[in-house]
């Protein structure tokens, strides 16, 4: 870049995500506080060789863990191969008896995957962890660019830069192709969430509704929609974006408040789509293993290690 102009509008643009309310919440000695998103100026820049080499590595790491997730519940082929001990998967806290045998709409389990790179001082870049039960952060990067183009569009205009600008279609063609007929949701815990920020603005962006569990409700094994006027309508896709355990109280942790009672047998129905799948706690951190070995059901090495 030949010239910083983005550096000196620093100031402009935290103002900017101070007046839109982009916010997160931590909890400290069990209070919960409200902190400003603070953005730096300085960029980490990756280059376009580089850059296409982690896009090709991730994906091929997302597919890798929805073979394994989908293996795990259902053939056990990795097991029954010795590519992975039989006490790593049901040691594990991750899995969910409950899972056994439930296929998702059009055979996608993470929709939407964080995962954390890391790279070394001989410039390698390595996996540092795969976030995929409910993976947050994507909404920052978005409104911090947007505001960063209308306070400096020179830098944008001068240099040549990858956009995200289409991140709320794709998430949104996301939930439409998996969508088993009716509304969209973005199930939120409520307010006082660390992220609910998020929730609420990647609502506004793909037009789905925010809701939370106590606006949803099960009848007839579907899912429905209740209304400000009390009306249900038909929910096809839920984008959960409450922990793993309290989504239903009937299935798992059964003193959950924020969950909808019996979601998780719709789901097995094939009634309801949900994003990221329930039985994800499993493929955490598990592709390592999975991957870089030979055998059933991947034969390949994965591009990025852990």
């Amino acid at each position: 870049m030949q010239e910083m102009d983005l550096y000196r509008h620093t100031d402009t643009v935290n103002k900017l995500l101070a007046r839109y309310g982009v916010k997160f919440g931590i909890y400290k000695n069990h209070v919960f506080r409200e902190q400003l998103f603070p953005f730096d100026a300085i960029p980490r820049i990756i280059g376009q060789e580089e850059f296409q080499y982690l896009e090709k590595g991730l994906k091929q790491r997302v597919m890798a863990l929805n073979l394994f997730i989908n293996d795990i519940y259902s053939e056990k082929k990795i097991i029954q191969d010795k590519v992975v001990p039989e006490e790593f998967v049901y040691a594990s806290s991750g899995y969910l008896a409950q899972c056994e045998g439930v296929k998702p709409p059009k055979g996608i389990y993470p929709h939407i995957a964080g995962i954390d790179l890391v790279q070394g001082k001989d410039g390698s870049w390595y996996i540092l962890e795969d976030n995929l039960r409910v993976p947050s952060g994507a909404s920052y990067p978005m409104i911090a660019r947007s505001l960063c183009r209308k306070s400096s569009p020179q830098t944008f205009k001068e240099n040549h830069l990858e956009d995200n600008r289409n991140y709320a279609c794709l998430l949104r063609k996301t939930m439409d192709y998996v969508n088993t007929g009716g509304h969209t949701v973005i199930l939120t815990p409520g307010r006082y969430n660390a992220a609910y920020f998020e929730h609420s603005y990647l609502a506004e962006q793909t037009g789905a509704h925010l809701v939370t569990g106590s606006e949803l409700i099960v009848e007839n094994d579907h899912l429905y929609f209740i209304d400000y006027s009390g009306r249900k309508e038909p929910v096809g896709v839920v984008y959960r974006r409450i922990s793993d355990e309290y989504l239903d109280p009937m299935t798992f942790y059964k003193e959950s408040l924020i969950g909808i009672p019996h979601i998780y047998d719709i789901y097995r129905k094939g009634n309801v789509a949900l994003l990221n799948a329930r039985d994800l706690r499993n493929g955490q951190n598990r592709t390592g293993a999975f991957g870089n070995r030979k055998g059933k059901p991947s034969h390949r090495h994965l591009q990025i290690p852990d």
